[in-house]
């Protein structure tokens, strides 16, 4: 996984479809590429330089766990060209959906662009029940030929529910359950990350970037990116959205510069926040993506390059290890790309050279295997 820096980009060809064929219009002049954000400046900064954070002259290490994460289906929602029906159960669960995705653009995350094999509820034929249980057996297809599968929900009567057996209902990708005074809607992607099935297909990670937006365009199916991946990948795929809160433990001989009472105001915190979630998806840009960065311009290796320069030398960032395990059982959780192999323990220490990130996995522990 080490390497030298790179030496090629990848996504600069002719060939690429245009910004029409990706549902796009041309983005206006006021509304640059995210990545440019790497380099913004605060505005009136002679203003906000009392509030500007103090930094240790220690050395650093970061120690980067994920501290919550969540998949969001891009396919039902971005852009919305019909507005959902909240009258509805499954536009209200849409809407919530859209709501969720929204509020991370106002946050500092990371998202995964994750490829999976196509999935779909097949109405073509019935649910069964089990015997004197709430146990309910529902069809799927799977992948472009439609192989029939099927997905096992054991289910909980909900405290507003008037029925002891809900009435079930189903579409391609969605299903609702009518406890009577309670109507649940459920995606096919929500359900087999809840409930058993024999599907142990692993999550292709195609792109990585940062949530924070105020312009909302990932929500709004407005970056070209994304969209570009959408285009070439959505015949035999749906594409979902991997959200994750990153914690980063400081470890260093003056303690966490953000744990200082001088650096606990607005400015100063979220300056400090912006060099380390900066800094990680630069690192997981180079893990899933490798050294060629796949469909990135030559222009943002230049600008993420400049950016790590300045967070190694303001924070004295010697080296940061990234732990990607999630603490539950979701199959999707089965990450891996081009540049990674298919695992739900992704550990890798990161160390930088002149703007360039080195990558090397941390080798996993055997269980049972005493030490030497």
């Amino acid at each position: 996984m080490t390497s030298d820096l790179p030496d090629q980009v990848a996504g600069e060809d002719d060939q690429e479809p245009s910004l029409e064929e990706l549902g796009l219009v041309t983005p206006p002049e006021d509304a640059p590429e995210p990545f440019n954000d790497l380099l913004t400046a605060p505005e009136a900064f002679d203003d906000l330089l009392p509030l500007l954070p103090q930094r240790s002259s220690a050395p650093q290490t970061w120690r980067v766990t994920v501290s919550d994460a969540k998949y969001h289906w891009y396919d039902l929602f971005a852009g919305f060209p019909e507005r959902p029906d909240i009258r509805d159960p499954v536009g209200r669960q849409l809407r919530r959906m859209q709501f969720d995705l929204e509020a991370t653009m106002e946050k500092r995350l990371i998202y995964f662009v994750i490829n999976r094999p196509i999935v779909r509820f097949d109405p073509t034929r019935t649910v069964s029940w089990a015997f004197f249980s709430l146990k309910l057996t529902v069809p799927i297809l799977v992948g472009s030929e439609g192989k029939r599968a099927t997905v096992q929900m054991d289910l909980e009567v909900p405290f507003a529910a008037t029925l002891k057996k809900p009435v079930v209902s189903m579409t391609d990708r969605f299903i609702t359950l009518n406890w009577g005074g309670l109507v649940e809607a459920f995606s096919i992607h929500e359900v087999l990350q809840r409930y058993d099935h024999s599907l142990k297909i692993p999550s292709k990670v195609q792109y990585v970037g940062q949530t924070k937006d105020p312009a909302g365009r990932l929500v709004r199916a407005r970056l070209s990116a994304v969209q570009r991946i959408h285009h070439n990948n959505s015949e035999d795929n749906d594409l979902l959205l991997l959200v994750q809160r990153m914690q980063v433990e400081v470890l260093c001989d003056d303690g966490d510069p953000g744990d200082q009472p001088v650096n606990q105001n607005a400015v100063a915190a979220d300056m400090l926040l912006k060099d380390r979630v900066d800094a990680i998806e630069c690192a997981l840009i180079r893990y899933f993506e490798g050294p060629i960065m796949q469909g990135r311009t030559s222009r943002e290796v230049d600008v993420r390059r400049e950016r790590l320069r300045e967070i190694e030398a303001s924070n004295h960032l010697e080296s940061v290890r990234i732990d990607l395990r999630i603490a539950d059982d979701n199959p999707y959780n089965d990450l891996y790309s081009v540049a990674a192999p298919a695992s739900r323990a992704h550990i890798f220490d990161c160390t930088f050279n002149d703007g360039a990130v080195m990558t090397t996995p941390v080798p996993q522990a055997v269980p049972g295997k005493a030490r030497a």
